[in-house]
């Protein structure tokens, strides 16, 4: 018995002197909490929400203050004609766009009724639903004011929804890019890192170290078949996207290739950072999926809105790439534009690819030394 506590109190003194094991045992579902209480959330707070006021009355005010009073929708910017509605959409500023006809108040005080239309982003149908069961209660609320109010005996208000780029709020608008995004960046840092990592545990990296080849070829040379097979995943994705779900990419197919390609650069510099400080194939696997899989599921807008979450977790999801590549992909294949509504997000990643590939190779040098 006594030979027994002993070999357990020598365990336990192993555990607590390995760092990483604390933080797998604590930290890990300490964060968990965190991020998934936080993050999986259905409400909205904050949607940005554009206006386009044709009758500009005290009505409308009174319905326009309404809504970005109740604290799930923010003004974004007044409109002034129909054809700012697709501009505004394309820029991502506005979640939803509210349309009120000419002579709103007038029609609605002296007839019953009056013309409003919501207009909802559909290339994000969870958010496009409810964006539109929020604004509708909030209208609905206001019909009982305005009634009770003794200004008219039957006022009814009822808005008209309507769905840009995805009339009808299929889902696989929303989860085939967000499945790109995810399959990419696992499969090109995970294989990536698992591939140099693997020539390190097993002592063949020694092997090229004494090479005449420099650190920069040895790199291109290992990510070099995972960049052409990865490309080629891309092509397939998107064929499959088209033929089975029927899922067109209505802007350049040869901007949104040329993205891919970006995106995928990014992916295999990141896979070579992590396999610097990776001693085993062991830990660059968990690096590589608690690291990119459970954050670019929930902090890339792929499922739950950023501007849901509280700020916090806004600045986290800043500084993670597939946020940025969710907006490119869906505003090329789903909303059509061009490169000027995506240069920003573009610039982002071009820059993390040079941060990536930069310390990776400055990491390396260290260890050839």
């Amino acid at each position: 018995m006594k030979r027994f506590l002993g070999f357990v109190k020598k365990e336990f003194l192993h555990i607590f002197r390995d760092f990483r094991t604390l933080i797998i045992l604590f930290g890990i579902p300490t964060a968990q909490i965190l991020i998934f209480g936080f993050v999986v959330s259905t409400d909205i707070k904050d949607a940005g929400v554009a206006f386009l006021d044709l009758s500009n009355d005290d009505v409308t005010q009174k319905i326009s203050d309404k809504i970005c009073s109740s604290g799930f929708f923010r003004r974004e910017e007044d409109l002034h004609s129909y054809n700012d509605i697709d501009l505004v959409m394309k820029k991502g500023k506005a979640r939803a766009v509210i349309v009120f006809g000419e002579n709103f108040g007038r029609s609605l005080t002296g007839q019953g009724k009056a013309s409003m239309i919501i207009i909802t982003d559909g290339s994000e149908p969870n958010t496009a639903t409810l964006i539109t069961n929020y604004a509708t209660a909030i209208v609905t609320d206001f019909n009982r004011e305005y009634t009770g109010s003794g200004l008219s005996g039957a006022v009814l208000l009822q808005p008209e929804v309507r769905m840009f780029y995805n009339p009808g709020l299929k889902g696989h608008y929303m989860f085939v890019p967000g499945v790109i995004t995810l399959i990419m960046i696992l499969i090109c840092a995970l294989m990536t890192s698992i591939t140099i990592t693997r020539e390190k545990e097993f002592g063949t990296m020694e092997v090229l170290l004494v090479s005449p080849l420099k650190p920069m070829q040895i790199i291109l040379g290992k990510v070099t078949p995972y960049f052409l097979l990865s490309f080629i995943n891309v092509i397939m994705i998107l064929l499959l996207s088209y033929f089975v779900f029927d899922l067109p990419v209505k802007g350049s197919l040869a901007l949104l290739l040329a993205e891919s390609m970006l995106y995928i650069l990014m992916s295999l510099s990141l896979g070579i950072l992590i396999s610097t400080v990776s001693r085993t194939m062991q830990q660059a696997i968990f690096i590589s999926f608690l690291g990119l899989m459970l954050p670019t599921i929930l902090l890339s807008g792929f499922i739950f809105p950023i501007e849901n979450m509280p700020k916090v977790y806004d600045v986290v999801a800043s500084i993670m790439p597939p946020r940025y590549f969710i907006v490119i992909i869906k505003n090329i294949m789903i909303k059509g534009t061009g490169f000027g509504f995506v240069w920003k997000e573009t610039l982002i990643l071009t820059l993390m690819t040079v941060l990536f590939i930069g310390l990776s190779v400055r990491n390396f040098k260290v260890r050839l030394e």
